[in-house]
């Protein structure tokens, strides 16, 4: 190897194996979140130094059980490994990380990469919790019996990182041959299918003895839809005819062999031990997953989350918005008076300031699920949803997603890809932007506060509460709808591993919590910070001085999107003006506020109080009020069903690879919230109600 080349070292584990928190101690804060080329599979990598002072570049490849290709995290596992990745180096080494609790599944995946020869290391990571089991490893059996590095470690206290940096350290490691045998009329329908593989796919033996044994034991629907090439099918159906007659099982004759050698590797190594750990987490799996108390506790467990959210997350999120009030006032007491100043003040920070303000929530979000993520009660909780979401179609995985859209669709969108069919994996993200986000919160404030301005406390929450009760059942009715029509498909067998209860690592839980904030920022920030530049351009162009702030804001290029857009929004009970704020709050739902602020020319400091003041003075041309109560929750029901922002079509863009799937939520969103809107108000108007 040059000195001058970075070496990749990619880590592969189960899920639940806690790879990802090895990932982060590795690397620390030196990491980069994105996508693989062309798949909506998250890519991990980061730099780390090792104990010779040298850099390395580490990939972090998601969880899988197998090389063979059943789902998109398999795949890129799998195209990462054979170097068929766009755009990513096939990695010199590999890190093979182990739940020591249960080596003899884990192993499984050791013998698939082990086919590929390449330099290895075993981390069994976990140790304290085998201890805590009774049980032992002998790592220096394994080791010598393995020929491979093998490194015992407990990530979470950083315990073996440095032993782990030291072997990584060595200028080469020696690939082993393949271990594990199988029978005799395998490996001959194996070979026959290597040579074919290495003279037509220009593979190399190793490569093309994995890819051998990963096709001969799929079945016959799976290579049919999987590769289309007629001459390579050929040579499996002979292959599967002729171990057939011979009585031997091609789908299973691979497996057996390997977990023959495991159970060989394993023999001697493992001391066995106590059933205290277990014995434990049966005994809260009892209460948490119980058909009755497992539904209170869950219940329990996101009221709490939400009073956080709701409440707590107000603390940091008023000082945020201070401290762009003071910005904006700074900016305005040192530039002198015209457009551009208005540009900062009114576009870029008040643009910005808008996104940035909602991080606490998005903070104490993604906190509650790493939480939940690493003591394992999240596979709990989507357990529990299971037969909920079983009922539209999906399966309990769909709920994770969509839990995360209470606080901001964009975390929900993207927390998508762990669900392995593609078909639900469209539904959820097509129905994760109904469930209410915050974003809307101040709109449902304001307008509630003019529906019910003398309703206690308790009646203005009832409201708040049915709210969000309809964006629950739309985003249910929407996914049947989805599941029987458009994403037609069987409900997936909901079959996911209840790992043992542990304790959370307070530094991977705050990685994650930056690396998701960081992302939220990048994506979304970019996005509003330049459509509030341009809202703010067509707010004040073109100019008519001499004129007041209402009728220059008419003659502006929105107040002529409004006029445009009146005809199809006053069958709502919409004017021009709420047009504008609609067209607005596509940039972020939270500005149609401000929007509302600038378009009834309410003063600076003026408040939300104020603004309720200019919306019930607020008239029609003839005299009539513009904001009845009818009006009012026509609003509050057309902010529930449509689409939340720009930054939610820009990452479902991004997820689905596509402008089909993000063009077509809008589209059916808009008409689904335009329809329930007029519903409301001229059903309203027809039963007398103003």
């Amino acid at each position: 190897m040059s000195a001058d080349k970075v070496m990749t070292i990619a880590l592969v584990g189960n899920p639940n194996s806690g790879k990802t928190t090895v990932f982060n101690v590795l690397t620390k804060l030196r990491q980069k979140v994105g996508n693989y080329s062309g798949v909506t599979v998250e890519k991990k990598s980061g730099r780390m130094t090792l104990a010779n002072g040298k850099k390395t570049d580490v990939i972090d490849l998601p969880g899988t059980y197998s090389l063979a290709v059943r789902s998109t995290d398999e795949k890129a596992v799998h195209d990462v490994l054979f170097g068929h990745m766009t755009g990513t180096e096939r990695p010199d080494w590999i890190v093979c990380v182990l739940d020591a609790t249960n080596l003899e599944r884990n192993f499984y995946l050791v013998s698939q990469i082990h086919d590929l020869e390449l330099p290895m290391v075993i981390v069994l990571n976990m140790m304290d919790e085998l201890e805590a089991e009774g049980k032992a490893v002998d790592v220096e059996k394994l080791q010598a019996v393995l020929g491979i590095p093998v490194v015992p470690m407990v990530a979470t206290k950083g315990k073996g990182v440095e032993a782990l940096k030291e072997i990584l350290s060595k200028e080469t490691l020696p690939a082993h041959p393949r271990p594990w045998r199988m029978s005799e009329p395998m490996e001959e329908e194996v070979e026959g299918l290597v040579q074919w593989l290495m003279k037509n796919r220009n593979l190399d033996r190793p490569l093309a003895f994995s890819e051998a044994v990963i096709w001969i034991s799929k079945g016959n629907i799976e290579c049919e839809h999987i590769d289309a090439d007629e001459q390579l099918y050929t040579l499996l159906t002979g292959a599967w005819e002729r171990l057939s007659v011979k009585g031997v099982s091609w789908r299973m004759g691979a497996i057996e062999a390997r977990y023959n050698w495991v159970h060989k590797i394993l023999d001697g190594v493992v001391r066995r031990g106590s059933r205290r750990k277990r014995d434990m987490t049966q005994k809260l799996d009892a209460v948490l997953i119980h058909k009755v108390w497992g539904w209170f506790f869950f219940a329990a467990l996101m009221a709490f989350m939400f009073l956080l959210i709701f409440t707590v997350a107000t603390y940091p999120m008023d000082w945020i918005d201070a401290g762009f009030a003071r910005l904006a006032e700074f900016v305005k007491n040192v530039m002198p008076a015209g457009d551009l100043r208005n540009l900062i003040t009114d576009g870029v920070i008040a643009g910005v300031g808008g996104i940035v303000i909602f991080l606490p929530q998005i903070l104490i979000l993604f906190f509650f699920i790493s939480l939940l993520q690493d003591t394992g009660y999240m596979a709990r909780a989507a357990f529990i949803m299971d037969r909920l979401m079983n009922s539209v179609g999906l399966h309990g995985k769909s709920f994770i997603p969509l839990l995360s859209s209470f606080a901001c669709a964009i975390p929900g969108v993207m927390s998508a890809r762990s669900i392995e069919s593609t078909k639900d994996r469209l539904v959820t993200i097509l129905v994760a932007p109904l469930m209410t986000c915050s974003a809307r919160l101040p709109v449902f404030t304001l307008l509630v506060a003019i529906l019910l301005p003398s309703a206690s406390v308790f009646g203005k929450t009832g409201i708040m509460m049915l709210l969000y009760a309809l964006g629950i059942l739309g985003a249910v009715v929407m996914a049947w709808v989805f599941k029987r029509t458009l994403l037609k498909g069987p409900t997936p067998p909901f079959i996911m591993e209840l790992p043992p209860y542990r304790l959370p690592s307070v530094q991977s839980i705050c990685l994650h919590m930056w690396e998701r904030s960081r992302i939220f920022l990048k994506r979304a920030g970019t996005v509003i910070f330049a459509f509030s530049v341009v809202l703010w351009a067509l707010m004040n162009y073109p100019k008519h001085e001499g004129v007041s702030a209402a009728v220059a804001l008419e003659k502006s290029y929105a107040g002529q999107i409004g006029m445009l857009i009146e005809p199809v929004i006053k069958p709502l009970g919409y004017d021009w003006r709420i047009g504008i704020g609609l067209v607005g709050s596509f940039t972020a739902r939270e500005i149609f506020v401000s929007t509302m602020s600038i378009v009834f020319n309410v003063g600076e400091g003026g408040g939300a109080l104020t603004l309720r003041e200019a919306f019930v003075r607020a008239q029609w041309p003839d005299g009539s009020p513009l904001f009845t109560p009818l009006v009012c929750v026509s609003l509050m029901v057309f902010f529930v069903y449509a689409m939340q922002c720009i930054s939610s079509i820009a990452v479902v863009r991004r997820e689905t690879n596509s402008w089909r799937w993000p063009i077509f939520q809008v589209v059916y969103m808009g008409v689904l919230a335009y329809t329930a809107a007029f519903l409301v108000y001229q059903g309203g108007r027809i039963i007398g109600l103003q």
